[in-house]
């Protein structure tokens, strides 16, 4: 079996690159402090976050998603967290996602991750 290694991988027209027609990596993805003012940590393809309320965040593309029928995954959490996460909604410019603590309050947490999968405009 031969090895490929290469620095930067970029589809023909640009684009995310394919293996059988399937993205392989994430189209976009953010690490946020979601206490006080949204703080990012490290990201891709985000441009900014958005507090709408507590427990509550836009995540704002840099790049627009084709469409909004994208997979997107949020997880939230500390020792002091345990609880749920909501995607509340999805548009091709960001997703709406919301974090609730054990007895379905919405709380600011620490340490909010999200990770969209899709294909970009």
């Amino acid at each position: 079996m031969s090895t490929v290694k290469a620095n930067d991988l970029t589809n023909v027209t640009g684009g995310i690159p394919t293996v059988k027609s399937q993205q392989l990596i994430p189209t976009a993805w953010v690490n946020f402090n979601g206490t006080g003012t949204p703080a990012i940590r490290d990201s891709e393809n985000v441009s900014s976050i958005t507090d709408n309320y507590t427990g509550n965040w836009t995540v704002n593309f840099s790049t627009t998603m084709a469409n909004a029928n994208f997979a997107t995954l949020l997880n939230h959490g500390s020792a002091a967290y345990r609880g749920f996460d909501i995607i509340e909604s999805t548009s091709t410019s960001g997703t709406r996602v919301e974090t609730r603590n054990e007895n379905n309050q919405e709380i600011d947490a620490t340490n909010i991750s999200v990770l969209v999968m899709g294909g970009q405009a």
